[in-house]
């Protein structure tokens, strides 16, 4: 069987305190590992979009509005819904999240300041692009809009 959740590809989590947000999947056990026997992956989401900003605003308050919340977890498969958005070329997730850093409490908060941050400074690069550059991609745009259902 075909196996269409891969690295990079933009899912929306079905279930937990992060149910309704977007994320990337970062690494795939699609036979299961020691501690979790089932299909699972590993993921880096976004759980605070970015607020709208208008040019009259202080330099303050667009930062603020700009940031991004993030979050790092294992997921069952099942309870993550694929998109047809994939963001492997955009974010390098893989280069920051890893096994290792999920390791202890301290660890993961340390990994989740440096994915705001990354995340943040990935947002606002696409955000103030002059007129005639090329914006960012349609995928990382979707990823950082917030989902209305």
């Amino acid at each position: 069987m075909v196996r269409f959740i891969k690295p990079g590809r933009v899912v929306i989590v079905l279930s937990g305190r992060n149910a309704g947000k977007k994320a990337v999947v970062v690494k795939c056990y699609d036979e299961g590992s020691k501690d979790r026997p089932f299909a699972h992956c590993l993921v880096a989401g976004v759980k605070k979009a970015p607020l709208f900003i208008t040019p009259k605003m202080h330099e303050k308050k667009q930062e603020r509005r700009t940031r991004v919340g993030a979050f790092v977890k294992y997921v069952n498969y099942q309870h993550i819904l694929p998109t047809r958005y994939v963001v492997s070329g955009d974010i390098d997730f893989k280069g920051v999240v890893t096994d290792e850093k999920m390791g202890s409490v301290k660890q993961r908060k340390e990994l989740r300041k440096e994915l705001r941050n990354m995340m943040t400074k990935k947002y606002t690069s696409q955000a103030t692009v002059k007129k005639g550059e090329k914006a960012g991609s349609l995928h990382t745009k979707f990823l950082f809009s917030k989902l209305r259902f």
